[in-house]
């Protein structure tokens, strides 16, 4: 059953990232400029972190197979709609229709998670679907791009859409909610003030609030790098081949692969690690970053690429470290708003710089040294966040294990 789930998610991954490796393209095709290409992604994103609460709300009422089956006829309809768009206009509205869909995938795979392992696992069943996340964005680094150079535009994402017909078609005949006699209740209480509360109730937990800012600080120079702009930047500015292009994108997926596993592993058995890993990563891409760009010369070497490449492979398995700060301050009937907070965090930061980074291009003449120098900015206002709200999140979960442990004794005395 959780497979399924992450079937749709790892071809929600290939739809969303697939301009990462088509940017050229598109502007040849749209004949835009680098503000506009951006536009793609941006509205793609913004859908998509505006639609993150209403989905878990969405989730945690209607269950995960209706949820996911919505998400996938419509990112499914966006991605075919893109291949066929004669306009840029029509292009737009493609990929907002692509993010609508996508929105709704990664906040039911969560909660399929949750239903089908027992809670003790949840860290790493959360980094495995993230794994096969970034193997979509794999297949879209490797494959989409071959098929693009090799058949065209509308053959590669045409193509490409019958991926989603085909997972659309298994979550309808075969997915189940939960096992056999583990139905949840249902919510007694409906309408605007039950929302109201299911919204605040989860954003006054210190541990949603850490959880949004941790995946705020850790996500997006990974994905501004692979959604848009890496691409660009390798070839244009660092003079690679695309195929040399390609492969560095490629590496950072592998990474990330790995370190998903490991970083699962380790907060699974290890609870305080979250925050030193999650701070260790935002600051070793802080550095690295700061030492490509500030490079004498006009380019970077290519060992320093790789190291790049290294380092923003850790950002997409830290970014679910998030979840794990949300997961514990939660009861099970608000997982999915929980989630839903959390996921706006990163995909906003994301939908910032890609803005800030177009803008800043076009400003500077092309200039990707400014215009990445923007990452900095996003980085310092999220570790102050994280710092601040640490200390608040450290106290309420000590006073949830001490309720535990009062109620744990008094049960079986009052039994």
């Amino acid at each position: 059953m959780w497979g399924i789930g992450v079937a749709v998610y790892f071809v929600a991954v290939i739809f969303r990232t697939s301009l990462g490796v088509a940017g050229l393209d598109a502007a040849e095709r749209f004949d835009v400029n680098a503000s506009a290409l951006s536009t793609f992604s941006i509205l793609q994103l913004l859908v998509y972190a505006g639609m993150q609460i209403p989905v878990g709300l969405l989730v945690d009422r209607l269950g995960t197979k209706k949820v996911l089956a919505m998400g996938a006829a419509l990112f499914t309809a966006g991605q075919l709609a893109f291949a066929l768009s004669p306009s840029y206009g029509t292009a737009l509205a493609a990929r907002a229709l692509l993010g609508c869909g996508d929105a709704m995938t990664f906040i039911s795979v969560l909660r399929l998670g949750t239903r089908w392992f027992p809670a003790r696992r949840a860290p790493l069943i959360g980094q495995v679907a993230a794994l096969f996340g970034m193997a979509g964005n794999l297949i879209s680094t490797v494959l989409l791009s071959r098929f693009l150079t090799d058949f065209g535009w509308v053959a590669a994402f045409g193509g490409s859409a019958v991926a989603g017909a085909v997972v659309l078609v298994l979550v309808l005949c075969f997915l189940k909610d939960h096992p056999e006699g583990y139905e949840p209740a249902p919510a007694r209480h409906r309408g605007a003030a039950f929302v109201r509360r299911q919204i605040a109730d989860s954003w006054r937990e210190p541990g949603t609030r850490l959880g949004m800012w941790v995946h705020f600080t850790t996500q997006f120079p990974a994905m501004v790098f692979m959604l848009l702009w890496g691409l660009p930047f390798l070839v244009e500015s660092e003079g690679l081949t695309r195929d040399a292009a390609g492969a560095l994108l490629t590496l950072i997926v592998l990474v990330s692969m790995v370190i998903g596993l490991v970083f699962g592993q380790i907060i699974a058995r290890h609870h305080k690690a979250r925050l030193p890993l999650a701070l260790g990563t935002v600051l070793s891409t802080a550095a690295v970053w700061a030492t490509v760009l500030g490079w004498p010369g006009e380019r970077a070497p290519l060992w320093l690429l790789i190291v790049l490449g290294t380092v923003l492979g850790a950002c997409g398995p830290a970014s679910m470290i998030g979840f794990d700060f949300a997961r514990p301050a939660n009861p099970p009937e608000r997982q999915g708003t929980a989630s839903g907070i959390v996921n706006v965090g990163g995909f906003t930061a994301s939908m910032t710089t890609l803005l800030a980074v177009g803008l800043l291009l076009d400003a500077s003449g092309g200039d990707y040294r400014t215009a990445f120098a923007s990452v900095f900015v996003l980085q310092a206002l999220g570790v102050a966040q994280i710092l601040r709200l640490r200390v608040r999140t450290a106290r309420r979960e000590r006073e949830r294990l001490v309720a535990s442990r009062v109620e744990a004794v008094h049960v079986p005395a009052e039994a």
